[in-house]
């Protein structure tokens, strides 16, 4: 396994729950109230909106908080957050893609560059490594959802560009354009995802040793840890013995 998902169950197993589940509450809710305030709070007339919703709803966010967030994009007090992607090379010179959410871009900048820079890395410019990540959509379900083959026939129904199946669950990849529609056919079929994202799929993948592992761990922890960062891309890989060693660390 590589990459985004490695670190996340690293930090899962790592972390308290429900520390973990309030940081992840209020960036869902953070992308929610934008979504609604850029498009509105028709969540059928607003992509971005829609899918952030769905998205909550597959962490299990109450409803309570996700119309909470969308009031919010409607109150005159609802603060003026911009997108902004950070570029990068961290540790073992993997290539880290940074997306935030913020109303103050120095700040914003001036952290995730101390955090490439703490932990062995360097940002660079925009497009510095995105050239090396296609953008698709990523809809998670559990091993519960069904068989190999049983999802493999709804991904193919759905108009899903591939799917991958291991001990852990099933990922469904599709382009960029068409998660909404595709999301939408597989929970008819197989019930509602784990989690339901845009995300950047590297092309090939870096692996690590130990040592250079567990900078970038600490690298990924610093930005996890940031309320201005929205999610983290990467393309590092690790073994299945190195693996085990940073989560029993």
């Amino acid at each position: 396994m590589a990459g985004h998902s490695q670190f996340k169950n690293i930090m899962h197993r790592k972390g308290r729950q429900d520390a973990v589940r309030a940081k992840m509450f209020s960036k869902l809710s953070k992308e929610i109230t934008v979504a609604a305030k850029m498009g509105g709070p028709d969540v059928d007339s607003n992509a971005r909106l829609r899918l952030a919703v769905q998205n909550a709803k597959s962490q299990s966010m109450p409803k309570d908080n996700i119309q909470r967030a969308i009031n919010k994009s409607q109150g005159g007090d609802a603060e003026d957050y911009e997108s902004i992607r950070y570029e990068g090379y961290g540790p073992g010179g993997v290539a880290v893609i940074v997306e935030t959410l913020t109303d103050n871009r120095n700040r914003t900048a001036g952290a995730v560059r101390s955090y490439f820079t703490k932990h062995g890395g360097n940002m660079g410019e925009t497009g510095s490594v995105s050239f090396m990540f296609d953008r698709v959509g990523e809809i998670v379900y559990k091993p519960e959802a069904g068989d190999d083959d049983t999802v493999m026939m709804a991904a193919i129904e759905s108009g899903a560009d591939d799917v991958s199946s291991d001990s852990d669950g099933h990922v469904v990849i599709c382009t960029f354009e068409n998660i909404g529609d595709v999301s939408s056919a597989l929970e008819k079929d197989l019930g509602e995802a784990d989690s339901v994202n845009v995300v950047w799929k590297p092309q090939t993948n870096t692996d690590l040793d130990e040592d250079k592992a567990g900078t970038l761990m600490k690298l990924m922890a610093a930005f996890d840890d940031d309320e201005d960062v929205q999610s983290v891309f990467s393309n590092f890989q690790v073994s299945d013995e190195v693996m085990a060693k940073l989560t029993a660390a």
